[in-house]
Order: structure tokens, then C-alpha cells, then sequence
């Protein structure tokens, strides 16, 4: 026993140098050397793999090899990579586990059998799959209507994931194409809202992130509520307005002097977001009349004519709408000129 053990010691360095001329160095080839073959094996990145390999006999010599190097001899473990294993669950199994695989697996394995009578070899490629991930999108952005918006999403993943993008709006209308960029050109205020990326592959559930994009646009008065009161009862005058950013309001009264209103003397202005209430509360003969709402932005002004009557009183239109452009003309003059 101790002689046969010293001669295979011997035929050692001669069995080590046959394997390193056999360290893969392309693409994988098919053996059909063995009765039970293994073709290339598809494994999750972070999954376990292994490489079954077959031995005819007990005296065979075996060994497996990548392009590092020799992985094992025999029992004998070359590779420092301490999630590299041996599978044996049968006398004549030779197998390769591998556990946590990355993207650095990826490379052919050979198993190498030397008989008495002859060497046979297979080869074995390791392919392994990344689940989907999205590593880089766009910020949140704010832009002005009318801009032109490019949103990014970059995704990694093995077999490379595909890219789609939807406005998530009741209707959820998806773009089309399959691109990491997504073009706007003219934004306009129906397009505002959260972009969703989907990065997906066969391998995993897609993965998806979001973008918010705010479109700024001037005001437009959406609601403006008349009103007629008897004296000595209280009044509301309403005005809403639809903006981004949110409009200032400022309420005027129409006669000579254009009196600009603030909360006094039983008048009392209440700014809830996109909405202005002008509270009268105990209305008097010097209430009535012609009243206008302005409400103004960054990008712009806008204003409408709202009227406090007595009840049965006819509202004359065309007064109104020359007070209401003779207002806008002096608001303007004072915008640009400072006045």
C-alpha cells in the first residue's frame, strides 16, 4: 500500500502538468466523453451552482480547472476561494459547487478524467443572471410650461433589462419605446405629475422608481362667485384660481381711487391656497358695487369682476369689464415700472 501510494505521488507533478494544458481559454465546447454530460448551467447571481462531473471508476484521476488555474486535484483543494466545494454524493460523483455566485464566475470550468487507458474531458460554462436594478434616475424637477424635459433611468442586469417608462395619470399612458431617456418636448401643465421606470428581465420582479416633475404656469380663474345681500346681513365674494406656483390674491374695489382691500372695517379676505373669499360682515349701502379679484405669480397676472348687490339690482357688464381692464392696466404699469 505504501508503494502504490508513493507512485501515485510520483505520477503527480506528470497528471498536474497534463491539466495545466488543458485550462480552458474560449468559449465552451460539448463532450460527448461521458454518458452523463453537463452543458451550460444558468444560476442566479447569489444562487449556488454546481457543475456535475463523472468519474468511469475509482482509480481515475480527476481534476477541475478554470482559467485561474487548477481548482481541485483529487481531494486536494488548490483554490483559496472559500466558496468552493466538492460535491460527492455518489462513490463515482465528482462534482463542483460554487456558492454565492457573481458575475466573476463567469467563466468556462473543465473537469479532467485520466484513466489507464486515456484522458477525457468536459467542459462546462458557467452563465450567470443579475436580477434587474435601477441604478441611476432623474431627480425630482420643477420647469416652466412650455420647457422641453429629459428624464433618465439607467438600469444594470444580466440579460440586459428593458426600459419603459408611464405617466402615472388616471389614463396611465405608457411611452412608447424602450429607452433610458424619456423626451418631452413643450411640457405643458397636463403632462406635470410622476414618471414611473420599470427595469425588467426574466430573471427577477422588475424594478421600479419614480420621478416628479412640476410644470409652473401662470394663474387662470377657474371660479369667480357673485353675490347680492341685503344690508345689514353678511356677503362672500369667491374667487378661485388654477397656478403653479401657488398665486398671490389681491382684492380691489372699483370706484376712482381703485381702493386696494385688506381685512378692516368689517371686510375680511381669507387665502386658502388656490382660493380667495372677500367675507363682508354686515354689508352696508357703501358695499355694493363692482369688486375685483387678482391673482398673480411668477410667471403672470390675471384678474375677473365680481359684484356685491342689492337683491333684483341688474349687473351691467361692459361697466364692469372697463373697470376690470382699466385695473389690469395700472397692476401692469406698476409690474414693470415700479411705480
Amino acid at each position: 500500500m505504501v508503494g502504490r501510494s508513493q507512485a501515485d505521488r510520483n505520477q503527480l507533478p506528470l497528471f498536474l502538468l497534463r491539466l495545466l494544458c488543458l485550462l480552458p481559454t474560449g468559449l465552451p465546447v460539448r463532450s460527448g466523453d461521458f454518458n452523463r454530460s453537463t452543458d451550460n448551467i444558468t444560476v442566479r447571481q447569489g444562487d449556488t451552482a454546481i457543475l456535475r462531473c463523472f468519474v468511469e471508476d475509482r482509480s481515475s484521476k480527476v481534476a477541475w480547472l478554470n482559467r485561474s488555474g487548477i481548482i481541485f486535484a483529487g481531494d486536494d483543494k488548490w483554490s483559496l476561494d472559500p466558496r468552493v466545494e466538492l460535491e460527492k454524493r455518489s462513490l463515482l460523483e465528482y462534482s463542483l459547487r460554487i456558492q454565492k455566485v457573481d458575475v466573476f464566475d463567469e467563466v468556462p470550468y473543465t473537469c479532467s478524467v485520466q484513466t489507464k487507458q486515456h484522458t477525457k474531458t468536459t467542459q462546462v460554462y458557467l452563465i450567470v443572471q443579475v436580477p434587474p436594478k435601477i441604478s441611476n434616475i432623474s431627480e425630482d424637477i420643477t420647469v416652466n410650461e412650455g420647457s422641453n424635459v429629459t428624464l433618465m433611468c439607467i438600469a444594470y442586469g444580466r440579460p440586459e433589462p428593458m426600459i419603459t417608462w408611464r405617466h402615472l395619470t388616471p389614463t396611465a399612458r405608457d411611452f412608447e419605446g424602450e429607452e433610458e431617456f424619456l423626451e418631452i418636448q413643450g411640457i405643458t401643465r397636463e403632462q406635470s405629475g410622476r414618471y414611473e421606470c420599470k427595469a425588467a428581465n426574466e430573471v427577477a420582479s422588475a424594478d421600479v422608481k419614480q420621478v416628479r416633475v412640476t410644470v409652473n404656469y401662470p394663474p387662470i380663474i377657474t371660479v369667480s362667485n357673485s353675490n347680492e345681500a341685503t344690508t345689514g346681513k353678511q356677503a362672500i365674494l369667491r374667487c378661485e384660481a388654477s397656478a403653479v406656483p401657488t398665486p398671490d390674491f389681491e382684492w380691489y374695489k372699483d370706484d376712482a381711487r381703485s381702493r386696494r382691500i385688506n381685512s378692516a372695517q368689517g371686510l375680511e379676505i381669507r387665502n386658502t391656497g388656490s382660493r380667495s373669499i372677500l367675507m363682508v360682515a354686515n354689508v352696508t349701502e357703501e358695499h355694493y358695487g363692482n369688486y375685483t379679484c387678482v391673482a398673480a405669480n411668477k410667471l403672470g397676472i390675471t384678474n375677473t369682476s365680481l359684484y356685491l348687490y342689492r337683491p333684483g339690482t341688474p349687473i351691467d357688464n361692459a361697466t364692469s369689464l372697463a373697470a376690470s381692464l382699466w385695473l389690469m392696466a395700472n397692476l401692469l404699469f406698476c409690474l414693470f415700472c415700479t411705480c
